[in-house]
C-alpha cells in the first residue's frame, strides 16, 4: 500500500457477519435472521416492539433491502472521508500560513486541541475501517445466504430442503387427509411412545420443549409456532406411528404418512441452513427414514446431515467453555453425538464408508443424566443414550481398519486385532447398568452379537477366519436369529426396532450359511458340542473371547439348531416384508444361498436316524429376559433333567448308536471327498445391498 493512501481505501476483504442485523442483535454481538416484522432473537427475549435496525433505512414500515443499505453505507463512509480529508487540509493550511511569534499560552492552547484532534482522528480511522471491512465482506456472504434469509421462498426458487427432499425421496408422500389436529389423547399416546422408546437412544433436541409444545398446542394454540417447532410435533407423531406398524395395512402405518405430508410444507424454513434446528429437523427425517424406506433414502440423508454437521462446526468442541454455556455445550454434543450413531449405524449396515472419519472429530461425550419416565412419576434409570454412543465408537474403530483402509495392506495380526476390539466390546456390555430399561438393553444385547460377528467376518484387510472364529458366529448367529424372531412376531415394538434391523437380519443368515457351507463337520461334529477348541491367546495380548451362554439351557444338538436357525431367517425376512416391500427380496435371495446347505443338513438328519426323534427344547418358549437374567437354580434343573434323561435311554439306545455312528463316519468320508476345493467365504462387504434390491438381482 502507498505510504500516502488511507486505509479506507484499500480494506481487507474477510468473512464477517451480515449488516443486516437490528440495533439489539448488533449491540449483544449475537446472530441475527434479519426477520420481519421481528427477528427470531427479540422474539424469544420477548422484545418484538423494539426490534428495529440500527440506522433510519430499516426503520419501521420501511421494507428492508440488502442493495439499499449498502448504498446508504457507501454513502455514509464517503461523506466520512471527505470530512477527514478537509479536515487534514485545514489543519496543514493553518500550520503553514500561520505568522509571528504565537503567545505561549495559546501555543500551549494549540497543541493540546492538536493531540485531542489526532486522537479523534485516529479512533475515527480505526472505526471507518472495521466498517468497510465488515461492508465489504458482506459481499462473499451474499452470494451464499441470500436465497435462503434475505429472501421468502418462493415457488420457482430452490432452497435447500427442497434440495434434500428432491434427492432423498423414493416414493412421493401422499397428500395429507386433514387439516385439523389429532386426537388429544392419540397425540399424547404416541408422543409418550416416542419419549420412551427412541427419545432415551437419540436426545437430540430438549424433552422439555417437546412436551411443552404439545401441551401448549392443545390447550388455547394462541401462540404462534415457529415452522421448526411444527416439523418437530408432526415428525415425532410420524417416527412414532410408523415405528409401532406392523404392516402397510395397518392404522399406524397410514397415520404415520398422514404426519409426515403435515410436516412437509415446514421444511423450506425448518432445514434452512445456519441453525441447530436444521440438524435436529433433518436427524428426525433421517430417523422416519430407517422406517419407511419405500419414500425415503436414509443413506441420502443421513449424508446430508453429515455435511451440515461439518458446515455448523459441531465435529469441534468450542476451545473454551465458560460456566453459563456448559449447557448449551452439552446440548451441542447430544446432537453431534445422534447424528455421529445415525451414521455410524446406517452406514455398517449399508456396507459403505462413514461420512467422516475419527480422525476429523474432537468431541467429548455427553454427560449422562437420569432418566425418568415420560409418562409421570416412577423410578428413574440410567442414561441408555450414552452407552450406544459408546458402542458406536467402538464399532466405528474396528470398522475404519478392516473395511475402510487400504485393502492391499492386510493386517499383520489380525486374529490379535480382533480379539482386542472383542474384549473391548465386552467391557463395555460388562459396564451396562442394571437399571436401563428392559427393551433397550435387549436391543443393545442385539447389537452387540452383531457386533461380535461382523468384526469376526472376513474383511478385505482380515480375509482369513480361525475355526474358533467360526464358532463364534455360528453361536451369536443362533442367539441373534432366535432373539430378533420373537421381536419381529411380538404383538407390538417395545423399542426402535427399523428396517436397518431386516439388513442386519440378511446379514446374520448370510454369515450364518457361510460357516455352515464352510466348516460343517465341525460345528456339527458332537452331539451338543462342537469339535473346535478353545485357543489360546499369545502372552501380552487379549485372549480370545469367551462362548456366549446358550439360551436354551444346553438342550438341542447343534444339526436341530441350525436347521431351526435357517427357518427363522426366512420368517423374520417374511415378517418385515408385510411392512417393509425390499425384505420380501430379502427373504429370496435368502432361500436362494441357503438352499444347498438346508438340503445338506436335512440329508444329514436323515442320514443319521434322528428324524424322527423331536428333542423337547426344539420348541422353546419366547424368551422374556435378557442372558444374564435367567435363574442359575432354573438352569442346574434343566441339566440334571438332561443327564437323567440321557441316562435312561443310554441302554436302550446304545446298539443303534454303534450303527449311526458307522453311518456317519461314512458319511463324512463320502463329503470329504466330494468337497475338495478350497472353501469359499460368504463376502457381505462386496454386497450393494440397495442395488440389489432395486434391480431384483440375487445376491
Amino acid at each position: 500500500m502507498p505510504r500516502g493512501s488511507s486505509f479506507s481505501d484499500n480494506p481487507l476483504l474477510r468473512v464477517s457477519r451480515p449488516v443486516s442485523a437490528c440495533s439489539r442483535c448488533r449491540g449483544a454481538k449475537v446472530k441475527c435472521d434479519g426477520k420481519l416484522p421481528a427477528c427470531t432473537a427479540c422474539e424469544k427475549a420477548g422484545r418484538e416492539t423494539e426490534c428495529s435496525a440500527a440506522n433510519d433505512q430499516f426503520a419501521r414500515g420501511k421494507e428492508r433491502s440488502y442493495v439499499a443499505a449498502l448504498e446508504l453505507r457507501i454513502e455514509k463512509l464517503e461523506k466520512r472521508l471527505a470530512y477527514a480529508r478537509s479536515r487534514k487540509a485545514s489543519v496543514g493550511l493553518h500550520v503553514t500560513d500561520a505568522s509571528g511569534p504565537p503567545m505561549p499560552e495559546a501555543g500551549r492552547k494549540d497543541s493540546l486541541a492538536n493531540i485531542r484532534d489526532a486522537i479523534h482522528r485516529k479512533a475515527a480511522r480505526r472505526r471507518e475501517d472495521s466498517d468497510v471491512n465488515a461492508l465489504v465482506s458482506d459481499f462473499g456472504y451474499l452470494s451464499v445466504n441470500a436465497t435462503t434469509r434475505d429472501f421468502e421462498p418462493s415457488v420457482t426458487n430452490m432452497t435447500f430442503a427442497r434440495l434434500v427432499l428432491a434427492a432423498s425421496t423414493n416414493d412421493a408422500v401422499p397428500d395429507p387427509k386433514s387439516t385439523k389436529l389429532p386426537a388429544k389423547q392419540a397425540a399424547y399416546a404416541i408422543v409418550q411412545f416416542y419419549m420412551t422408546n427412541v427419545y432415551p437412544l437419540y436426545p437430540a433436541f430438549s424433552d422439555i420443549a417437546l412436551l411443552a409444545l404439545l401441551d401448549e398446542l392443545y390447550q388455547d394454540g394462541s401462540r404462534h409456532v415457529r415452522s421448526s417447532e411444527s416439523w418437530m410435533f408432526w415428525m415425532v407423531l410420524a417416527i412414532g406411528s410408523m415405528a409401532q406398524s406392523r404392516s402397510v395395512d395397518d392404522e399406524s402405518y397410514q397415520n404415520g404418512l398422514e404426519f409426515v405430508g403435515r410436516a412437509m410444507p415446514h421444511a423450506d424454513r425448518a432445514l434452512m441452513p445456519g441453525y441447530i434446528t436444521q440438524l435436529q429437523s433433518l436427524l428426525l427425517l433421517t430417523q422416519y427414514s430407517m422406517l419407511d424406506p419405500a419414500h425415503f433414502d436414509s443413506w441420502h440423508l443421513i449424508g446430508f446431515t453429515c455435511r451440515a454437521v461439518i458446515d455448523l462446526g459441531f465435529h469441534q468442541d468450542p476451545p473454551q467453555v465458560n460456566s453459563n454455556e456448559k449447557a448449551l455445550v452439552e446440548a451441542r454434543r447430544k446432537t453431534f453425538y445422534c447424528i455421529y450413531s445415525l451414521d455410524r449405524a446406517i452406514s455398517m449396515v449399508h456396507a459403505r464408508a462413514f461420512s467422516f472419519t475419527d480422525d476429523s472429530i474432537s468431541v467429548a461425550l455427553p454427560a449422562p443424566v437420569r432418566t425418568t419416565p415420560p409418562s409421570g412419576p416412577g423410578p428413574s434409570s440410567s442414561d441408555p443414550s450414552v452407552y450406544l454412543f459408546k458402542l458406536r465408537c467402538l464399532q466405528s474403530s474396528w470398522y475404519q481398519t478392516l473395511f475402510q483402509c487400504d485393502p492391499l495392506d492386510p493386517l499383520p495380526d489380525a486374529t490379535s486385532f480382533i480379539w482386542e476390539k472383542c474384549l473391548e466390546m465386552r467391557q463395555w456390555s460388562e459396564s451396562l447398568p442394571n437399571d436401563l430399561p428392559v427393551a433397550i438393553r435387549e436391543m443393545l444385547d442385539l447389537e452387540l452379537r452383531y457386533s461380535y460377528v461382523y468384526c469376526i467376518a472376513p474383511s478385505s484387510r482380515a480375509p482369513h477366519m480361525t475355526p474358533y472364529g467360526r464358532l463364534l458366529i455360528f453361536e451369536h448367529a443362533i442367539a441373534y436369529i432366535n432373539r430378533i424372531y420373537e421381536v419381529a412376531n411380538a404383538a407390538s415394538n417395545a423399542a426402535f426396532y427399523t428396517y436397518h434391523d431386516a439388513l442386519r437380519v440378511y446379514f446374520m443368515g448370510s454369515q450364518f450359511v457361510a460357516v455352515l457351507r464352510d466348516a460343517a463337520d465341525e460345528m456339527l461334529s458332537g452331539p451338543y458340542e462342537p469339535g473346535v477348541p478353545v485357543p489360546i491367546g499369545p502372552p501380552g495380548k487379549a485372549a480370545p473371547p469367551p462362548l456366549p451362554q446358550r439360551l436354551d439351557g444346553g438342550f438341542g444338538n447343534n444339526l436341530d439348531r441350525s436347521l431351526r436357525t435357517l427357518e427363522r431367517v426366512g420368517l423374520t425376512l417374511k415378517r418385515y416384508g408385510e411392512k417393509y416391500e425390499y425384505a420380501q427380496s430379502l427373504m429370496g435371495s435368502f432361500q436362494a444361498i441357503s438352499a444347498e446347505v438346508s438340503a445338506s443338513l436335512e440329508a444329514r438328519k436323515q442320514t443319521m436316524g434322528v428324524s424322527g426323534q423331536e428333542n423337547p427344547a426344539c420348541n422353546l418358549p419366547a424368551r422374556t429376559a435378557l442372558p444374564q437374567h435367567i435363574p442359575q437354580e432354573h438352569q442346574q434343573h434343566q441339566h440334571q433333567h438332561q443327564h437323567q434323561h440321557q441316562h435312561q435311554h443310554q441302554h436302550q439306545h446304545q446298539h443303534q448308536h454303534q450303527h449311526q455312528q458307522q453311518r456317519q463316519q461314512n458319511q463324512q468320508h463320502q463329503h470329504q471327498h466330494q468337497h475338495q476345493q478350497p472353501p469359499q467365504e460368504v463376502t457381505w462387504v462386496d454386497v450393494d445391498l440397495e442395488q440389489m434390491i432395486r434391480s431384483g438381482r440375487q445376491i
